[in-house]
């Protein structure tokens, strides 16, 4: 039995729960930010409003303060947006304890002082000198995990034996994980596959300019299938190029992932305006205005770096793609 905090109280962290507290551990969770899911997880019968689901009874909610993550526990899981990582860092960045610490945050950071883009572990490590870190990457949708789906998953460190630790930890019956130590290629895949989904999700839009809605809705896998097939050839390329392993995007955090993200996310509704014919701008105010869109956020955050440094000839798609979003242009693929 391990003693596990999870820092994050939104729908993918409080899911996590699920296994770790079946698999026989203490589990505590946090939450910084939020008042909604504060009420939700301080409440008597823990019923979480974004995954419709009553959390397990044994499950302990604690308020956040520097003294809780003083506590000994056995896991620390960062479960934030893209946005809390440099709080979560500034917090966790003169422990004295090194716990080990497992991320499940998804995104990509663009350094300005070092022009360069960081993943989330070089920038807790980069910025904030913890070092002790594995990623946990995957297709896992949070309402889904609530609920007993079988779901597997993967775990990165650069350290094999700590992966497999992790690992033995958070497995259940339901819950598989398998390891790797290619952390940047694992964190990688798990950002970008954000950007293709949306891609993706176009395809009804792209089948055939000339054709109507209805026949579009009905007509489009082909169209799905080359894109998929042309995403996975650039994940490749980009994981790559950025010190990754190119097998890793055939795998859980790549493939796996962009399936699952591709065929009912949230990136992938958005995707759907944008072949519809819609500007972001437009459609994020009319149809997701106040909906998290990751492959959006991500394309805003490292889009200006990507569309200076990388050749467009090896990355027409992403090209695409970043230019609609932080160009605010309509999308159109060279086909």
């Amino acid at each position: 039995m391990k003693k596990i905090i999870i820092i994050g109280g939104g729908a993918m962290g409080s899911a996590f729960t699920i296994p770790c507290l079946e698999n026989n551990n203490k589990v505590t969770i946090t939450e910084p930010y939020s008042k909604r899911f504060i009420k939700d997880l301080s409440s008597k019968d823990k019923f979480h409003s974004a995954l419709k689901v009553k959390l397990p009874k044994n499950l302990k909610f604690r308020k956040f303060s520097k003294e809780l993550l003083k506590e000994k526990f056995d896991l620390i899981v960062i479960a934030l947006s893209l946005s809390g990582i440099d709080f979560i860092g500034k917090e966790l960045e003169n422990l004295q304890n090194k716990v080990p610490i497992l991320v499940l945050t998804k995104g990509l950071k663009y350094e300005k002082k070092g022009k360069k883009i960081l993943t989330i572990s070089e920038q807790l490590k980069n910025n904030y000198n913890i070092s002790n870190i594995s990623i946990l990457k995957g297709p896992c949708l949070a309402k889904e995990l609530a609920r007993k789906s079988q779901t597997s998953v993967i775990v990165a460190s650069k350290s094999i034996k700590k992966a497999k630790q992790i690992g033995k930890i958070i497995s259940t019956n339901y819950y598989s994980t398998e390891i790797s130590t290619d952390l940047t290629g694992v964190e990688l895949s798990g950002a970008i596959k954000n950007i293709y989904s949306m891609l993706i999700g176009a395809s009804e839009g792209l089948s055939n300019s000339k054709a109507s809605k209805e026949i579009q809705s009905k007509y489009f896998l082909n169209t799905a299938a080359s894109l998929i097939h042309r995403s996975i050839s650039e994940m490749v390329e980009f994981v790559s190029h950025y010190g990754g392993k190119p097998e890793t995007v055939y795998g859980l955090a790549g493939l796996g992932d962009l399936y699952v993200s591709a065929i009912g996310g949230r990136n992938s509704l958005m995707g759907k305006y944008l072949g519809e014919g819609y500007l972001y701008n437009e459609a994020k105010e009319k149809f997701m205005k106040n909906i998290t869109i990751e492959g959006a956020q991500l394309a805003l955050e490292i889009g200006p770096k990507i569309l200076q440094d990388l050749n467009p000839k090896h990355f027409p798609l992403m090209f695409s793609v970043l230019q609609t979003i932080c160009e605010n242009k309509k999308l159109k693929i060279s086909w």
